[in-house]
């Protein structure tokens, strides 16, 4: 598949992330993320701006659920989501209801694997439920709490060779990842390349001369568009 340029609005302003997601608009990313942090500050209303002001844009919800999945699935279907997010270790039953969800209101559901002991085996089991797309995802408190005890911090690239051949569905990695090696995921198999806002052009070859961060962004979605068509299996 061709590869896609999420922006994660993991803001807490309603009209900071209506603006920056018309930034992110006009650069030519594809998919909007109302992200948990967004949610939990703005709920449905806050999808149904980005809704009303992006009429045509895919809008995944991350919710994170981990039970209550109909409803929760239902709810942000009917608000405007595209797609939702449904945790791996969360019980199967609910992962199926948030499938089923998917189903009879016609949203994707992307399965996260964060905190499973195996990975790996989460993201199979995640596509064996029915999820449409893996989150292959480090936590943030996961990456700082291991770094800050003097260990090695943990990196989504680490294991995403072996996501990427383990399921047949199209896998992301989040998770602490630079600019420049979230560029590269699809090297790796993953079409699904995850920008956060607020964005930090932390590469020097998407600087410009101005330091405008649309030009830079713009950059950035040429780059990853450049790779055409990802084979979903690892090259890397």
């Amino acid at each position: 598949m061709k590869p896609i340029v999420q922006i994660s609005l993991d803001l807490t302003d309603l009209q900071e992330a209506l603006s920056t997601a018309a930034l992110a608009m006009r650069a030519g990313v594809d998919w909007l993320e109302a992200g948990t942090p967004f949610i939990l500050a703005e709920g449905l209303h806050g999808v149904r701006a980005l809704r009303k002001a992006f009429p045509d844009v895919p809008i995944v919800a991350d919710l994170k659920t981990m039970d209550g999945g109909y409803l929760e699935a239902e709810m942000m279907a009917k608000a405007g989501a595209t797609h939702v997010v449904v945790m791996a270790r969360a019980h199967e039953e609910t992962v199926r209801c948030v499938v089923k969800a998917g189903k009879d209101f016609g949203v994707k559901v992307m399965g996260d694997n964060l905190g499973c002991p195996d990975m790996v085996d989460g993201a199979k089991q995640l596509e064996d439920l029915g999820c449409d797309y893996i989150v292959h995802h480090i936590g943030y408190d996961e990456r700082r709490g291991i770094a800050a005890r003097g260990l090695r911090m943990p990196s989504p690239l680490d294991q995403l060779k072996e996501i990427v051949r383990a399921v047949n569905i199209p896998v992301q990695a989040v998770g602490g990842l630079t600019l420049e090696q979230a560029i590269q995921c699809p090297l790796y198999g993953a079409p699904l390349v995850v920008l956060g806002a607020p964005l930090t052009i932390d590469a020097d070859a998407f600087k410009t001369a101005d330091g405008d961060l649309e030009s830079s962004l713009r950059l950035i979605c040429q780059k990853i568009h450049s790779y055409g068509d990802v084979p979903m299996t690892s090259n890397h």
